[in-house]
């Protein structure tokens, strides 16, 4: 199990980016809403989807769960 966050922030296309723990992408406290903790990305992007409508995983430590 892996700590996860999504990024209240979102990218420049509209997604809220979901991290996990150790990723170099972690945002900053203020602006991540933590998940708590998931067997993999794709438990944490549903958890997410919660808080945001458009949700993707990063693509440094969530490659299985990022789209294009």
């Amino acid at each position: 199990m892996a700590e996860y966050c999504v990024n209240k922030t979102e990218q420049a296309n509209g997604d809220h980016e979901v991290h996990e723990r150790g990723c170099v992408y972690w945002p900053a406290p203020q602006n991540a809403q933590l998940l708590g903790n998931h067997a993999n990305c794709a438990g944490a992007v549903t958890a997410a989807r919660g808080y945001f409508r458009q949700v993707n995983g990063c693509r440094t430590c969530s490659r299985p769960c990022h789209t294009q």
